[in-house]
């Protein structure tokens, strides 16, 4: 599955290949989920925002592909933002997007939550994926050190314990979770905010993708 890694800038990047595409009179799908502009959008903190199909727990995305050619439909490509939080199973239909239908999937997310797990879908679609990229554009943690790992933070305390999946963003008010990319020394011991480091970073971590 040709593709492309990310990091704060995933969604930028997905909405760019989709554009491009688009200009050179290609249809694709999108598939997203848990997007931070709400059900079926894909965004990306520059402000762009598009619509995308709502890729639910239960939905086959092969079938909904297959589903949309069978009705005329036009899929040149799809585009899938969000993937880490795919089931495995999931990954594995659209890599039969990719072998069957002989179509490209590019798909993006990152790789560990704020425990420093894969997600179950990033771990699939690494074993998977027949090109795994990162974006050249490095995220670095507070204290200028390349950063590698996701903390997740409530009113600018670290946590470490809870769901592995919740919605959250860096442009939140205090008492929202909200997600910081720190260092790995300081993924154990402490934020910006805990620092007095100034503004938090923007950044979300690079992330394989498919």
């Amino acid at each position: 599955m040709p593709g492309n890694g990310g990091c704060s800038s995933k969604s930028t990047l997905a909405l760019q290949i989709g554009h491009n595409r688009s200009a050179r009179g290609l249809q694709g799908m999108i598939f997203t989920r848990d997007d931070r502009a709400g059900e079926g959008k894909l965004s990306s903190r520059l402000g762009l925002v598009t619509d995308a199909v709502e890729a639910g727990v239960d939905m086959d995305l092969y079938a909904y592909v297959v589903d949309e050619l069978s009705r005329g439909g036009r899929v040149d490509y799809v585009i899938v933002d969000e993937a880490q939080f795919l089931a495995p199973d999931q990954i594995d239909q659209l890599a039969r997007i990719v072998d069957d239908l002989e179509l490209d999937v590019f798909a993006f997310g990152i790789t560990t939550d704020f425990r420093t797990k894969l997600f179950p879908g990033s771990q699939r679609l690494i074993e998977l994926a027949d090109r795994i990229e990162t974006l050249q554009v490095e995220a670095m943690c507070w204290c200028g050190a390349r950063a590698t790992h996701n903390a997740r933070t409530v009113g600018g305390e670290m946590v470490v314990d809870g769901a592995q999946v919740v919605v959250g963003d860096v442009n939140r008010s205090a008492e929202e979770v909200g997600y910081e990319v720190l260092c790995r020394r300081h993924r154990r011991r402490m934020t910006a905010a805990a620092a007095r480091a100034g503004a938090l970073s923007p950044d979300v971590l690079p992330v394989g993708t498919a």
